[in-house]
């Protein structure tokens, strides 16, 4: 058949049979896009002359409602967590709501930083920034004891500017961690003018975004406002108290970093039947006998 106006070109396949064959399987972690090895391998490796000594990460990630951070470290046989924060703990420092915005993901990096230097012995030694000012703060050496170094991992998450996984990192640094940054993705950097605004950053850090978002909703459409802050409504919270919250919370977090942990009442949930002996097996049996023997009788 002819094709007028069609012309047909010879397309060679790049990849051969023999490719196939020769092809090496990723990672599963790396199938299932959740680790980036290219950078974990960079995180994880120490210099041979450290004599096994851990190289700690600041692992953060971020969910819906929730912030994980956490100090890990690697050994062949998996990695091992050191200590752990998490933003839903911010309700036992007086956080009620919002557990997953910037002004909480700071929190979470200062009660993770505070944890960590308290477990070691070294919280008295390194204070950190006592009030939240956003400025640049790079954590100097005091005394005996070096201050406690680690290295953000960020996971497969994109590195933007103002994002919240560095809430976390900014609040770890303020807390009296030792971790490596610049100022070029905090809140109120100008790539363009390569300049650090700190009051912007703090602005954030207090939760002014959120407040400034309150007012202009609950002008331009009640409804929406009652719908959207409906935790904040039902917890009496207005957009005048966010700002004096947090610095509750960061002072609660300071005062005692702690876990606390709640005694559950009543008996603990088993789902396991207990084991029985002979005797109570062979007295199981003999009711259920009894129990059917009544059944066929009744029903004749």
């Amino acid at each position: 058949p002819e094709f007028p106006g069609c012309v047909f070109t010879f397309v060679r396949s790049d990849k051969s049979k023999s490719y196939f064959s020769r092809t090496q399987v990723k990672f599963r972690r790396r199938r299932e896009c959740k680790t980036d090895y290219y950078a974990r391998r960079r995180l994880i490796q120490q210099d041979k002359n450290k004599y096994s000594t851990p190289k700690y990460r600041l692992v953060v990630r971020i969910t819906n409602r929730d912030v994980i951070a956490q100090i890990v470290y690697a050994r062949i046989s998996g990695d091992f967590v050191l200590e752990s924060a998490y933003g839903h703990e911010l309700a036992n420092f007086g956080l009620k709501v919002g557990h997953s915005n910037y002004a909480a993901c700071y929190a979470t990096g200062l009660l993770l930083a505070r944890r960590v230097l308290t477990k070691l012995g070294m919280d008295q030694d390194y204070q950190g920034v006592t009030a939240a000012d956003g400025a640049e703060y790079h954590v100097e050496a005091d005394g005996e004891r070096s201050p406690f170094r680690a290295y953000l991992d960020i996971g497969l998450a994109r590195a933007t500017t103002g994002a919240n996984i560095f809430g976390v990192l900014k609040g770890a640094v303020d807390g009296g961690l030792d971790i490596p940054h610049k100022c070029k993705r905090f809140p109120g950097y100008n790539a363009e003018e390569k300049s650090y605004d700190a009051d912007a950053h703090r602005a954030r850090i207090f939760g002014s975004h959120v407040s400034s978002w309150m007012d202009e909703l609950e002008e331009k459409d009640q409804a929406l406002y009652q719908r959207q802050f409906s935790a904040y409504v039902a917890a009496g919270i207005t957009s005048e108290d966010i700002e004096g919250m947090y610095e509750r919370v960061h002072a609660a977090i300071r005062a005692n970093p702690q876990r606390t942990t709640v005694a559950k009442e009543g008996k603990p949930n088993s789902f396991n039947q207990k084991k029985l002996n002979l005797k109570q097996r062979k007295e199981r049996v003999a009711t259920k006998k009894a129990v059917m023997t009544n059944r066929l009788m009744a029903s004749m």
